[in-house]
């Protein structure tokens, strides 16, 4: 089991930029791909980003494509999310994710893919 830890977050507004980071506590990302969702208040936990372990594919949920990008660092054993042209709508707790396993994107977009989850980190953005 992976422990996995965000930063990054914070209260920014429209249309600025800010780049979360995920880490593992305790081991490395070692073969897994990582992925990173969002919940709003009274919302589902929603599909974001994924990478893989290689880091030569990803997917995008349609919402963020083009704003935002998914890289990772396997020397540094870290995974980021670039936010570009934030939105309100992007307010959310974001949590990091691991999983072994890769798939089609709907696959990808499972929550039940992901075994290790972060605690989150929240993202607030103001109008």
């Amino acid at each position: 089991q992976v422990q996995l830890v965000e930063s990054g977050g914070g209260l920014v507004q429209a249309g600025d930029s800010l780049t979360l980071s995920c880490a593992p506590s305790g081991r490395t990302f070692s073969g897994y791909a990582m992925g990173w969702f969002r919940q709003a208040p009274g919302k589902d936990r929603e599909f974001v980003a994924v990478i893989s372990w290689t880091g030569t594919s990803t997917y995008y949920a349609d919402s963020v494509k083009g704003r935002f990008t998914i890289s990772r660092d396997n020397a540094k054993s870290a995974v980021y999310l670039q936010m570009n042209s934030l939105k309100p709508e992007d307010t959310a707790v974001y949590y990091c994710a691991a999983t072994t396993t890769w798939g089609s994107v709907r696959t990808m977009m499972g929550r039940n893919e992901y075994r290790d989850w972060g605690q989150g980190t929240q993202v607030t953005v103001s109008s």
